[in-house]
């Protein structure tokens, strides 16, 4: 199972980012959430240049990804799951979902730390939110996020088919949380009983302070509601809230790829930083 996973790893989540990536974008043409502000064209040109750079960049400086590394653990007996002798299915269950945490404390962390969120809001920067939205991150910040999860992958043994696991869910969780799409309010609110729709993670892309530092979760919505970070609808409707970041709503500087490369290093640290806020409003239940 090993030899297949590392041997085919890389095709898997291919094949299945594209038949998500197609799914996504086709409910966005018939069912759209909100009207786009700018070019969607102009949009997912430069965010999908984005992506190649990154993919181009993390198999370069991490040949073996996040999949090795869990290989590596296991031969060497590192991590604690590999200290315990458990079925395979329940390694793999505790596995996803203590990884899914360690996402949600490292968007946490993203936002609370004022160098990190000059990283990470390159992905609040977007001036419209849709499936591209969710894999538009700068290089940097996933250099970081894969040196994070190695680490976590290190420290806890999973099996290597649980973080292919849960690589696939969390690249296909980001595509749909940020889908500009409509569904049922009634699906809506049993979905989000488990999983974080898109309805729920938008509200994260408010340009409101508080309503930014909220919903977090990527995969499963306990955590937001576990932590006291959730936080039902914004105070606007989905229709008509704006999203992106108040001190950076120009398309020559949220839209562009170098613009956006360049976006960690201009200006100063905003309030967005969750230790450095000051809401006039702090209702954020």
């Amino acid at each position: 199972m090993n030899a297949f996973m590392l041997q085919h790893e890389l095709a898997i989540r291919l094949v299945c980012f594209l038949c998500m990536f197609c799914s996504m974008t086709l409910w966005e043409f018939a069912a759209p959430r909100r009207r786009p502000t700018v070019s969607k064209l102009l949009r997912w040109a430069n965010n999908l240049a984005l992506v190649v750079l990154n993919s181009v960049l993390v198999r370069a400086l991490f040949p073996a990804a996040a999949v090795g590394v869990a290989a590596f653990a296991t031969q060497q007996g590192w991590g604690l799951l590999n200290y315990f002798a458990i079925p395979l299915w329940m390694a793999v269950l505790v596995s996803v979902v203590l990884l899914d945490f360690v996402i949600y404390l490292q968007h946490v962390m993203f936002h609370a730390v004022p160098l990190l969120w000059r990283l990470h809001r390159v992905h609040h920067a977007d001036l419209d939110i849709d499936v591209t939205t969710g894999i538009r991150f700068h290089p940097i910040e996933i250099m970081l996020s894969m040196l994070i999860k190695a680490t976590v992958i290190l420290v806890l043994g999973p099996p290597v088919v649980a973080v292919v696991l849960f690589e696939i869910l969390l690249n296909a969780t980001s595509l749909f949380n940020h889908g500009n799409v409509r569904m049922p309010p009634a699906l809506d609110r049993l979905l989000r009983l488990l999983l974080v729709t898109p309805d729920m993670h938008r509200v994260h892309h408010s340009i409101e302070e508080d309503e930014t530092n909220s919903n977090f979760a990527f995969n499963l919505s306990m955590w937001d509601r576990l932590f006291g970070t959730y936080r039902d609808q914004p105070r606007a409707r989905h229709e008509d809230m704006a999203i992106g970041i108040s001190t950076f709503r120009e398309a020559s500087h949220c839209v562009w790829l170098p613009s956006i490369l360049m976006l960690p290093f201009i200006g100063k640290v905003t309030d967005y930083a969750i230790n450095r806020r000051r809401w006039k409003n702090n209702d954020v239940s």
